[in-house]
């Protein structure tokens, strides 16, 4: 049987349990800089990679949009560091999350995320990869890198295969 899931807009305090919502806004710590030409918008999240000697990368991602409706049939965790995606173009995508520990399907959440709107997930916390909408979109993702392995996702990703039957519509 197919569970539809409800897509809710990305929010600070919603989204609070599984990270940090990156964006610019009055409540966000800023001040001048560069002569009074910049705003800096300072410490929007807690990156977290240094755990057993690992690394910071930035990278980007690119995302094909999956058809809709789309039916979930993945989970993913980095249990060792925090992995933030911060949109490089001006298409909103959708940010699937369920809370760190054992995964529980039933606990999954989805929010619709704005272009101004990145995300950087607590170390552990369940998360499906980006799902842009629309057309192909780049990411800007900061993560973890193990020194001891060339692929990342050797040491620090957990992944799960879920049978679809929660999907996704709008």
């Amino acid at each position: 049987m197919k569970t539809e899931l409800i897509v809710k807009p990305l929010n600070a305090k919603d989204f609070a349990p599984y990270g940090d919502v990156i964006e610019v806004t009055p409540e966000k710590k800023h001040f001048t800089i560069n002569d009074g030409f910049s705003e800096r918008y300072h410490d929007l999240a807690a990156i977290d990679t240094l755990k057993n000697n690992g690394r910071t990368l930035l990278n980007i991602f690119r995302s094909t949009p999956l058809p809709l409706p789309i039916a979930l049939k993945m989970m993913e965790r980095h249990p060792l560091s925090s992995q933030a995606f911060m949109p490089l173009g001006v298409e909103p995508y959708l940010v699937v999350v369920a809370p760190s520990g054992e995964f529980n399907e039933n606990a999954i959440e989805v929010f619709l995320a704005s272009h101004k709107q990145g995300v950087n997930y607590h170390a552990g916390t369940w998360h499906h990869y980006c799902l842009a909408l629309n057309k192909v979109s780049d990411f800007l993702v900061i993560d973890r890198g193990d020194p001891k392995f060339s692929n990342k996702t050797e040491k620090n990703c957990d992944v799960i295969k879920l049978d679809g039957s929660k999907v996704i519509r709008l």
